[in-house]
């Protein structure tokens, strides 16, 4: 019964995101909450922003059919309006980054103080580690970092909103095995009212979530992770959202890592997110985001397998044929985290190098031929030998 009503309440948000994200788009152009098209942005024309209204929309009408609105509920969707609006003012206004911050701060202390925090959790290898009230202040901050993740990954057409999708329907489908239904229906609600809303924002894009979007998808994902697998006894609890959000989070951790190793301020957006990474190389919107779900469904498909397949009966005891599927599922999501640094890398070298080596020599004599380059490309690849290249990246 609760898995169905997870379907209805999925099916009735993305009914209504897909009705209300045109009825947003207008509204943005009314009140002036236009992307323009930027040297950061991948976009060629201007892009209402505010499609984060309708997904607040769809949650608000869903969770009101298919969810008890009770304390912690009641905490989670009053959040999400303050994060929804915090971010929708920033799309019209471009708000201070602190005065953005110390919103995100307010909205994720709501849910907090209903009870949506973790007091404890059962950490691999180390057991129950019990927080005390330090787990209000620690579930707080964990939010405001997942929305930030979130809207740190929104630069690129459709991606943010099909990695919440694939997300949140993960999330759902452990939360609701864990007997965590309140978390696992307003998962489905997310991850429908992601998906209604990506039908108008897959690239070309007629629409962007905007902060309004990405801080309500974030704060969300990060609510469900806390109510639906964080505060359960399960052992692995602490890696389903870790595993799931591993995109996102890899994205963010290693562009906040190099504006601080240049001494740049974390908030100021730059050209360096996985997506404008993929655009340098010469790939298309569209594949980029396809790529990028597919390395999110290899992690997403990860977690369903860590919570699903018997590997283990939970005191130490491992099944050996279910174990030796774990390891090659494990073999499967490093592959393809591997591939995707080939790549990026690899291509990145190509494309620099080819440039480099068509340059005319000192005496002015003609650029090496295509194939003289390509083989001298073929040859440093396979030895590793080569000079150093520089290059945006």
């Amino acid at each position: 019964m609760d898995n169905l009503d997870a379907l209805w309440a999925f099916l009735v948000s993305a009914a209504v995101a897909l009705v209300a994200t045109p009825l947003a788009a207008r509204f943005a152009h009314r009140v002036g909450a236009i992307d323009q098209p930027s040297e950061r942005g991948l976009h060629d024309e201007p892009t209402p922003r505010l499609g984060g209204l309708a997904i607040l929309a769809a949650v608000l009408a869903s969770s009101a059919i298919f969810l008890p609105i009770e304390d912690e509920v009641r905490g989670v969707l009053a959040g999400a309006v303050v994060v929804a609006l915090v971010g929708a003012l920033d799309d019209i206004y471009d708000l201070n980054p602190f005065v953005k911050l110390a919103g995100q701060v307010i909205g994720a202390s709501i849910p907090v103080a209903a009870g949506v925090w973790v007091d404890a959790s059962t950490i691999p290898f180390l057991g129950r580690v019990e927080f005390g009230e330090a787990g209000r202040v620690l579930t707080a901050v964990g939010i405001v970092a997942v929305i930030n993740i979130v809207n740190f990954t929104d630069g690129v057409d459709g991606l943010a909103a099909g990695v919440c999708t694939i997300s949140a329907a993960t999330l759902a489908a452990i939360a609701l095995s864990l007997d965590r239904t309140d978390a696992g229906i307003l998962a489905a609600i997310t991850a429908g009212a992601a998906i209604g809303f990506l039908r108008h924002n897959f690239h070309p894009a007629s629409v962007f979530m905007g902060d309004a979007g990405s801080n309500l998808l974030g704060f969300l994902l990060a609510c469900i992770a806390v109510q639906g697998a964080l505060k359960t006894a399960a052992v692995a609890a602490l890696v389903f959202p870790l595993v799931i959000l591993a995109v996102p989070i890899i994205d963010t951790s290693f562009v906040v890592l190099k504006r601080i190793k240049y001494r740049q301020p974390v908030y100021r957006p730059d050209s360096e997110h996985l997506h404008h990474r993929f655009a340098r190389i010469g790939f298309s919107q569209r594949r980029t985001v396809l790529y990028l779900y597919g390395w999110t469904l290899t992690l997403a498909g990860f977690a369903l397998a860590i919570r699903f397949v018997p590997y283990s009966d939970g005191r130490g005891n491992f099944d050996t044929g279910y174990t030796i599927v774990m390891f090659a599922l494990a073999a499967l999501v490093f592959a393809a985290s591997l591939y995707l640094v080939y790549v990026l890398e690899i291509f990145k070298f190509r494309r620099f190098r080819e440039r480099q080596l068509r340059k005319p020599t000192v005496g002015g004599e003609p650029a090496l031929s295509q194939d003289e380059i390509d083989e001298e490309i073929a040859r440093e690849v396979e030895t590793g030998e080569w000079d150093a290249v520089k290059g945006p990246g």
